[in-house]
């Protein structure tokens, strides 16, 4: 594939706002981390944003007031983000700037408050908007009325591999013509239905979540929102996408492809679309949930694929799994850590598990970094494998 630049990044999470923050946090080792004091009836630890409650979207953008929408606002408004996009609109035009944009929650919790609040008669009350709230079009809705822009739009819910997935369809309008400029990324923020539905599914991890650890036993939850701007003209890229690659194994509705099939063919793709072979990846950055089974499965794929001497680590236990947000708030990671020449050791791992055959490193690692591979996996054997290199 032709690279492509991208102009400007953006997150917030649990580490704080802007890019300088999540790479801070990595930088020092300091997780984002805090006991579940969302819905403590959960139990769990959970990577939640600071400010999120008291932040409060532009007046002209009322009826897209919800969690969600905050985070992503709070996100647009570091790192000069929508300034950026404003200045690709001034160079191309409002109708060439396009958004694609992952989420698995949207606006959930906006329904869960209406849901408290039925009538006598069991009706949702007057005053909730679900096309601007819980909707899924919700956040590009959102996105073009506040920055501005007409393009193409659309929105993406592949659960994890979301805004990861927004990558690869940003860069496909560019290079059809459609578009000079898209704004890729997403939000997911903390509601009640996936706190419980993790639960339910005996995931939640008591404490901390420690991904590749010996005694690894599930994950905490998080949210973060995030945005890059891909564009092709970019004079001064912070990194480049070099390659992509997405599959679907349709193992399971939740547990992973215990070879991880389709891992493996989408690590293969995005190596093949770059022209790279794997020894010049000089990082993996794993999914790495810290539950059993999709560490154990991402284990045998990247060493399927890279054999034992490339470095590999999680970064969830700094900010939880972001969930539809992860593929963003991990690419915005690695721009930083690209710059910085930095691999970020897992977090909070005593051991790790003695079964795996990969590189998993658990000290942060200074070293020149060229090109890097996050990885994106969702339920339903959704998987997506993004290439970064420098700009």
């Amino acid at each position: 594939m032709t690279p492509m630049p991208i102009a400007a990044m953006t997150a917030v999470s649990a580490l704080g706002t802007g890019w300088a923050a999540q790479v801070d946090a990595l930088r020092s080792r300091r997780s984002g981390l805090r006991p579940n004091d969302f819905d403590p009836s959960v139990g769990g630890w959970i990577g939640r944003v600071q400010g999120v409650e008291e932040h409060r979207l532009p007046a002209a953008q009322a009826r897209f007031e919800c969690r969600n929408n905050r985070l992503a606002d709070m996100a647009l408004r570091a790192d000069g983000f929508a300034d950026a996009v404003a200045a690709a609109r001034g160079r191309y035009g409002a109708h060439r700037i396009g958004i694609v944009v992952g989420t698995s929650t949207s606006g959930i919790e906006s329904a869960e408050a209406a849901y408290q609040r039925l009538d006598s008669d069991g009706l949702l009350p007057e005053d909730f908007d679900f096309a601007g709230t819980q909707d899924l079009a919700s956040l590009a809705g959102f996105l073009q009325a506040v920055l501005g822009v007409s393009g193409p739009a659309s929105v993406i819910s592949t659960a994890c591999a979301s805004s990861a997935r927004c990558f690869i369809d940003g860069a496909r309008l560019i290079d059809a013509g459609l578009c000079d400029a898209v704004v890729v990324g997403g939000a997911d923020s903390l509601c009640r239905m996936t706190l419980h539905g993790f639960a339910a599914l005996e995931l939640v991890a008591p404490g901390p979540t420690r991904p590749c650890d010996a005694k690894r036993d599930g994950i905490s939850v998080g949210e973060a929102a995030g945005f890059a701007l891909l564009e092709r003209d970019a004079s001064r890229p912070l990194a480049t996408l070099l390659g992509w690659g997405a599959s679907s194994d349709a193992h399971h509705m939740s547990h992973p492809h215990p070879e991880g099939a389709g891992a493996i063919r989408a690590m293969s793709e995005a190596l093949d679309r770059a022209g790279l072979k794997p020894s010049a990846v000089d990082w993996v950055k794993l999914h790495g949930t810290g539950t059993r089974a999709n560490d154990a499965m991402e284990d045998r794929a990247v060493h399927a694929v890279f054999g034992a001497g490339v470095p590999v680590s999680s970064t969830k236990g700094w900010t939880g799994h972001t969930l539809g947000a992860c593929g963003i708030l991990e690419t915005v990671m690695i721009g930083g850590c690209l710059a910085e020449g930095l691999v970020a050791g897992c977090l909070g791992v005593d051991q790790v598990d003695p079964e795996f055959r990969s590189n998993v490193v658990i000290a942060n690692q200074a070293a020149p970094l060229q090109h890097v591979i996050t990885n994106s996996f969702g339920f339903g054997g959704v998987n997506c494998s993004l290439l970064l290199g420098c700009a």
